[in-house]
Parts: C-alpha cells; sequence; structure tokens
C-alpha cells in the first residue's frame, strides 16, 4: 500500500447565483433509467431460428441478401420470414429514411460533447433515447458510434468523433451500444479503422506502424466488441498499409478471432470495391444497393461457381446477416425485438446532457455565474447567439422538432427584469443558406413554405405536396422513382431593401426562374458519390429587391442518371448591415452592458463529413469582434460554440470561456442553466487544445501521393504534447467548475491482476460540486517505448462544500499493456510504474508507485 499527499491551490470566489427565472420549467434530473446489459451471445433458440433459415436458402438467394435493396434497406426472403432491415445514420439523432421536417428528429449533443461529459451512465440513458426514436422510426440498425480518434483537430468529421484518447472513445461509445441494444436496436461501431480525416476519404492509403494500429487506433472498436457485443460493424473507405478496409485481413484477425465479434460487418455506402476480394473478406453487407456501383449481385454468384470465391464465405456472411435480424426481430415471428421503453422526456435528458459536455476553459470569477437579481443589461452578442448551431454537418444530420438559441434562452432565463441587447458583430460567410416557410409561400394558397410537384417520363403530374422549407432530399423514396423531375414554386417577400443572392445547390439539371426571368440555367456535377447529399454544388444570381417585394420563384430539377436519390437546397441569402457597421455596433451594446455574452463558433458547413478543415482559426472577424468586446467590457463570457478546437488567441483578455460543442437542440436552454449556475458546466476536455496552428502534436490531414503517414505512432493528442515539451492552450482533461477541489491522498491496493486506487478530495470551494477524478500512469524507466503519460481509468466524485469524500477507481491490468509486435499480442512489462492523480493531464499533484509482475495478456 502507497501513500502521498496533494495540494490544489486554484480558487474562485463564491457565487451568489440562485433559483432560475423565465419561461423554462423548473429543471429535474431524467426518470430514465440505465438500461440492461446485453449478453454477450445469442442463445440457443436464436442460433437455431439463424440455421434453420439458413438451410433453406440456395447459393442465389443467399447472395441477393448481401447487398441492399435500396439505399437505407436490406433485401427481404418471405420464404424464411426474413423481412427488410432499415439501417439509417444516427451519431446524434436517428434520421429515419426521411429527411424531412415532417418527421422530425431528436438532437443529441453531438459525440464530442458526450464524452466531454466522461459519463458513462448519462451517455447510456441517451443510447436509450436513441433506441426509441429508432422504433419511432422504423429503423433497425443505428449507424454509430463512431469511435476513430480525433487524431487532429483539422479533421473534418472531428465533432462525431469521442476523443483523441482510445480509452474514453471505447468506454463512451461502449455505453451509448448498450442503450441503443438493450431497446432491441442494433448499434453500428464505425468507421473500422482508421478513418481519421476526410481528405481523398475515398482513397487515402493509410500507414502506420503495428503497435500504433492495434494499441491505439483498433483499441476502441476492441473496448466496444469485448464489453458485451456491439451487434454491427461498419467497414471504412480507405485502405490501411495498401488494403482497402472492406476486403482487409483485420475483419478477421483480430476482430473475429481473437476478440470474438459475431456480428455483422456492413460496408460504409459505396465503399466495396470488387467482388472476388470483398467476397472473400469478412465483409457482410454491401451497401447501399442494388445498382451499378455494387460488384456483388450475379457477378458474386458467378465468382462463387468457378471457385473464386468459396461458398463457406457465403454462408458465413448470410449467417451472420440472418443473426442481426434475429436480434432485432426481422427474422421469423418468435423473436420480436423488446418493447420500447416508455417514451422519456426527451427534452429534460437532451438539456442535462448538453449541460453535462459544456467545458469551462477559464474563469476569472468576475462574471459567472450570472445573477439576475444584480444586472440591468446583458448584451448577447456573435454569429451563433441568434441562430442555434446545434449539429455538424453530413450523415450526423438530422432536422429536429426545434431549436432554442443563445438569445432565446438567455432571454427566457434572465427574465422581463433583465434587458437582454443583440448584434451580430462579426458574420461567418457559408453557402446559401435554405429558405424557410417564414421566407416563402404557396403562390396559390398563400400557405408558408414551398408546393413540390414530381414530374413523370412524358410530362405527367404524379404528385404534388406542400414542403415546409427550401432543404429537401429524397432516398428510396417510391414517387421519386418514378419521376424523371420535380417542380418548386415559391413566393419570396424581401424584408428589406438591397441585393440578394439567389440560388439553388444540388446534382443534375438546374432552372431556375425569378418572375419568368432566367437566374441559374445549368448542369451541376459531382465526382462524390454522396456529394449530392453532404456539399452539393451551388450556383446562384443577385437579385436586387425592394423591401415588402414578393418575387415568385420557380425552380426546375431534372435528376442526374444513375442516382442514389435526389435533392436539393433552394436557397436565398438576404442583405446584411455592412461588417464595420455591424462590429461596432456590437461593440456599443457591449459597452453599455453589465456582461457580454459572445457566441462564436462555426457552422454544420465549416465542421462536415465531407472535407477537412484548412485553418483552426474562428471564421470571419470573430476575433476581432472578441478582442473589441473584451476591450470596453471586462466580464466578456465567450461561448465556442464549435465542434472542433479554434485557436483563442484572446484568451487572456476575457473573463470566462465555456465551450458548448455542437450541444443539440436545447442549446440555449442548457447554456442558461450553466451561465445562471443552476448546474455546474459537467465537461472536461476530451481532446487537447492546441495554442497555435503550428504546434508539434497538431497532425496533418492530408495525403502525400495518397498515402497519409501516421508518423506520431502512439503519441496521439495529448501524448504528443507531452512527447515534445510543448504547452498547449488547454490540456486533455481540464475543465472547472463552479467550485473548488484539493486532492488529499490516494492509496492503491492489488486487486487480483488489477490495482484498487482510494482517493480522498475536498472540496474547498463555496458549493456543492462535482469532480472528475482522473488517473494516468507512467514509466520512464522501462525497455518499451511509452507516452509520458496515459489515461488509466477515471471516476467522478460529488461533495457539498468544505466536505471531503473518498472514490475508488480501477486501473485494470490492461493499462500496463503493450502490443508486441514480436509476439504479435499485448505484453505486460514487469517493474515499476508511477500511478498521477488530479483533475487533467497536466495537474496530477498525488502519485503512488506500483509495482507489475511479469504476465502475458491471456
Amino acid at each position: 500500500m502507497s501513500q502521498a499527499n496533494g495540494h490544489d491551490d486554484r480558487t474562485l470566489p463564491p457565487s451568489s447565483a440562485e433559483e432560475a427565472s423565465g419561461a423554462f420549467e423548473p429543471l429535474e434530473t431524467t426518470r430514465i433509467p440505465p438500461p440492461p446489459h446485453q449478453p454477450g451471445a445469442p442463445d440457443a433458440h436464436t442460433l437455431e431460428l439463424v440455421e434453420a433459415a439458413l438451410a433453406r436458402l440456395d447459393l442465389e438467394a443467399r447472395v441477393r441478401l448481401l447487398t441492399g435493396s435500396g439505399f437505407w434497406r436490406t433485401a427481404a426472403e418471405p420464404a424464411i420470414e426474413l423481412r427488410e432491415m432499415v439501417l439509417c445514420d444516427g451519431p446524434a439523432g436517428v434520421r429515419g429514411e426521411r429527411f424531412d421536417e415532417r418527421e422530425p428528429s431528436a438532437s443529441l449533443p453531438c459525440p464530442t460533447a458526450l464524452a466531454a461529459s466522461w459519463d458513462e451512465s448519462l451517455v447510456e440513458r441517451l443510447g436509450a433515447l436513441l433506441a426509441i426514436e429508432a422504433r419511432r422510426k422504423q429503423v433497425d440498425v443505428v449507424l454509430g458510434p463512431t469511435v476513430n480518434l480525433q487524431r487532429s483537430p483539422y479533421a473534418g468529421r472531428h465533432f462525431e468523433c469521442y476523443s483523441e484518447e482510445p480509452l474514453l472513445s471505447g468506454r463512451v461509445g461502449a455505453a451509448l451500444v448498450r442503450g441503443i441494444q438493450a431497446g432491441g436496436v442494433a448499434a453500428t461501431v464505425k468507421h473500422y479503422t482508421a478513418n481519421d480525416s476526410e481528405t481523398e476519404r475515398y482513397s487515402v492509403d493509410v500507414r502506420m506502424s503495428e503497435r500504433a494500429l492495434h494499441e491505439v487506433h483498433l483499441a476502441p472498436f476492441e473496448e466496444i466488441v469485448r464489453a458485451g457485443g456491439v451487434w454491427a460493424l461498419m467497414a471504412a473507405y480507405n485502405s490501411v498499409d495498401g488494403v482497402t478496409m472492406t476486403e482487409s485481413p483485420l475483419l478477421e484477425t483480430p476482430l473475429r478471432t481473437e476478440w470474438g465479434f459475431d456480428g455483422l460487418v456492413v460496408s460504409d455506402w459505396f465503399a466495396t470495391r470488387s467482388t472476388e476480394g470483398a467476397g472473400r473478406a469478412e465483409l457482410d453487407l454491401a451497401m447501399p444497393g442494388p445498382g451499378p456501383d455494387q460488384p456483388w449481385g450475379a457477378a458474386l454468384v458467378a465468382a462463387v461457381r468457378a471457385g473464386l470465391v468459396p461458398a463457406e464465405a457465403i454462408e458465413r456472411k448470410v449467417r451472420r446477416l440472418l443473426l442481426l435480424a434475429a436480434r432485432v426481430g426481422a427474422l421469423g415471428a418468435l423473436v420480436p425485438p423488446p418493447p420500447p421503453r416508455p417514451a422519456p422526456d426527451a427534452a429534460a435528458l437532451l438539456r442535462e446532457a448538453a449541460a453535462a459536455g459544456m467545458v469551462l476553459l477559464r474563469d476569472t470569477g468576475t462574471a459567472l455565474p450570472l445573477t439576475p437579481d444584480t444586472l440591468r443589461r446583458v448584451a448577447v452578442l456573435g454569429p451563433n447567439a441568434e441562430v442555434a448551431r446545434i449539429q455538424g454537418g453530413g450523415s450526423a444530420t438530422v432536422i429536429p422538432p426545434y431549436a432554442i438559441s443563445p438569445l432565446a434562452g438567455l432571454r427566457a432565463a434572465l427574465g422581463p427584469d433583465v434587458e437582454v441587447t443583440h448584434a451580430v458583430g462579426a458574420r461567418i460567410r457559408h453557402r446559401l443558406p435554405a429558405v424557410t416557410g417564414a421566407d416563402v409561400h404557396d403562390p396559390k394558397t398563400g400557405e408558408p413554405g414551398l408546393w413540390v410537384r414530381f414530374i413523370g417520363p412524358d410530362g405527367e403530374l404524379l404528385h404534388e405536396e406542400l414542403r415546409g422549407g427550401g432543404r429537401l432530399l429524397w432516398l428510396d423514396d417510391p414517387i421519386v422513382a418514378r419521376a424523371v423531375a420535380i417542380e418548386a414554386v415559391g413566393v419570396l417577400r424581401a424584408r428589406v431593401d438591397g441585393p440578394h443572392r439567389i440560388g439553388v445547390a444540388g446534382v443534375g439539371r438546374f432552372r431556375l426562374l425569378a418572375d419568368g426571368v432566367p437566374l441559374v440555367d445549368d448542369d451541376l456535377v459531382t465526382e462524390d458519390p454522396l456529394g449530392g447529399i453532404l456539399t452539393p454544388p451551388e450556383r446562384w444570381a443577385v437579385l436586387d429587391l425592394a423591401a415588402d417585394r414578393e418575387v415568385e420563384l420557380h425552380l426546375r430539377h431534372d435528376f442526374a442518371a444513375e442516382r442514389p436519390g435526389t435533392g436539393f437546397v433552394l436557397g436565398v441569402d438576404r442583405p446584411v448591415v455592412h461588417e464595420d457597421a455591424e462590429l461596432d455596433h456590437a461593440v456599443a451594446l457591449a459597452a453599455q452592458a453589465e456582461v457580454a455574452v459572445v457566441v462564436v463558433g462555426s457552422t454544420e458547413e465549416s465542421d462536415s463529413e465531407g472535407r477537412d478543415r484548412s485553418h483552426l482559426s474562428l471564421p470571419g472577424r470573430q476575433d476581432e469582434l472578441i478582442r473589441r468586446v473584451a476591450a470596453v467590457n471586462p466580464n466578456t463570457v465567450v461561448v465556442v460554440n464549435s465542434g472542433s478546437p479554434v485557436l483563442l488567441p484572446w484568451r487572456a483578455d476575457v473573463a470566462a470561456i465555456l465551450v458548448s460543442w455542437f450541444p443539440g437542440q436545447e442549446f440555449g436552454a442548457a447554456l442558461a442553466d450553466v451561465l445562471l449556475g443552476h448546474r455546474e458546466p459537467g465537461g472536461r476536455l476530451p481532446m487537447t487544445w492546441p495554442a497555435h496552428e503550428d504546434d508539434p502534436a497538431v497532425l496533418s490531414t492530408t495525403p502525400v501521393a495518397g498515402r497519409l503517414d501516421y508518423a506520431e505512432g502512439i503519441h496521439i493528442g495529448y501524448r504528443g504534447w507531452l512527447r515534445a515539451g510543448v504547452t498547449p492552450a488547454y490540456p486533455f482533461g481540464h475543465g472547472l467548475g463552479w467550485t473548488t477541489w484539493e486532492h488529499v491522498w490516494v492509496e492503491t491496493v492489488a486487486s487480483g491482476a488489477d490495482f484498487v486506487a482510494r482517493v480522498r478530495i475536498r472540496n474547498t470551494g463555496p458549493r456543492p460540486g462535482r469532480h472528475l477524478v482522473q488517473a494516468y500512469l507512467s514509466r520512464a524507466d522501462g525497455m518499451v517505448e511509452r507516452p509520458v503519460l496515459w489515461l488509466a481509468g477515471h471516476t467522478w466524485a460529488s461533495a457539498p462544500a468544505g466536505a471531503e469524500v473518498t472514490v475508488e477507481l480501477t486501473i485494470p491490468a490492461r493499462a500496463f499493456e503493450h502490443w508486441s509486435a514480436e509476439s504479435g499480442r499485448r505484453e505486460t512489462e514487469p517493474g515499476g510504474y508511477t500511478l498521477r492523480i488530479g483533475g487533467s493531464s497536466a495537474e496530477l499533484p498525488l502519485t503512488a508507485k506500483l509495482e507489475v509482475g511479469p504476465g502475458l495478456r491471456p
């Protein structure tokens, strides 16, 4: 047993925030309980059902099941009572088959925000909500979680991943899987593997050491598979060591042979590259389908008959597909899915989760928490204040039923006695915003929205309907399958005088008229098979309109050939005040207020699937806005509403910095809860926040000659900063709250092959609070190369003001292991290790010595 002392000398002044005021309901913890854990293997009855169904299928029937029947659906086989299964995107909300404002989806905080909570129980409850959403939308398989590592802040899908740390990513991902699958819905862990950037994502070849592959990049997948059995896994677009992932031997070893994965491997959409290579590999389902780009079907049947693909490989694939069907209740009448739990108070849970992930990076104690009784005027400024930026772009996007903006949330919470002023201050330039029902109306009825008509091959009208806005997408829609074109008509009313950008984004032929005058008449094309969905090309023209002028917009879209579906954005960018005048107005409001809350960040376009970021600075003149506001108001609070780290060159000049991430539909309500002190900012950084663009651990996502080398090896994220001896802006694990903590002592005891650490901490501040106790290991004198530090465990502790509590956390035997390329397995190097305990990777006041004997992982 060992013991050590430490001290945390950070102090914050007390808070006087009391009860909330405003229009929101009183806060309470959601009543959703954690769902039960899933069994690791199917029962004998399920296996018998699968084998009986498999035996009734001939080769052609088996192969037909291995390609989707549409964009989101698998094939059915009535002869064995197999219905179609629906697979849909779901890392931050279940979209369903229709991306439609008439069928909204609950919008969760982005995965990075979930990891920032470091709260597996909370994430598990959110998984239960996703299962309910999936069942409501008749979805069988949720395509998430994404557990690729946040290798670089440049990565476009950084917000969709959990962390730069393999252990945290794996544990949070496993919690979401448990929650989803307890509702009888399959989760799909993705993208296997090393799919950590978007540049050349379909073709990039990732190269790294064997140790980095197994110890770092495969580790989150292994954690989830070994934790209790995820039912599906997605093979990525990229190659690893020259082999595309849908044909990779890594799908067999270690996935199946070492980890025991018995679930389905599905391709990322359009990622299946060959008939024979993918047929022989452990890929089970090629999506989407059918179509000319899918290499299975009749070609795979022929390859089996020619002896190029073993019949046994097809049998294994179909067996796993049938097992998935049995698990979700799609096979036979005797294996129904468990009934969905009663619908929870989704708003309360999403509000709780958004606050739990918010990270307070800096707090001088002069501005926060806000106290309405002492305030007369608060300025809420910035481009993300009035518009709720709740999610990143790409396949993680959903259409929520509502979204509460920071401005709306703070106005409601501060109440009528506090004047809340607003100015944009600095605009973010982006693509054309889609028109909404507030912008356009049906020329015949005057109802808000666009009137949409579907046109058949002979010019006949097939169907027509009123839609709520100009962002429209159809995939696997029967009416679109019969149509060749879509027409959309709406009357636009100008709100102000000036030039309006009016245009369209999509793939195919577009002709856009304004009162009969052509604005766009062009063919829009892209080489990206998903480009029409993610970032379609756009065309626009400028039309000078007077305020209250009405103009009828008429758009005709002729479909592109070989389309997986179709869609477009009809957009209007209205005139705005000159940037200099807008900035001056915001500064003037800040000077007149007691507190200035500046909400800055990015959007679903700058943080998006399909492209990596080109820089880490806030877009536009947001840095200038913050500097000028801070110069006139010492109580400047900056809210960073971004899915990924951004540079904070003004961080020493403001009173407080709160990172909200992309926090989902309850953004404004949760932000008000935190800023007014009704909830603690619950988050701790799941990644390192860089200080400079050229920090040595800020890694490139740009391949060279089609190849991306992971030269950092095992030193990813905070490990890279520590190895380089460079101080970041904010370290991994960092986050403040409304009270302060002292780490008093730690003692350790061996428990089998593991160690248990008992940690005593004291709440030294004026309020009750919650503290994340983090445990790291280090080894200075071993023969094996090690990171300077690596995360070994964590736990939460709660205590009233002035109280001490003792918490326990387990340091598992696995934490001491490393991957040995020589033996091809994990090994433990015997000797002395140092356990370090504290509040972040840079603040570890407690230490204990651990002695580990020789051992080899079984």
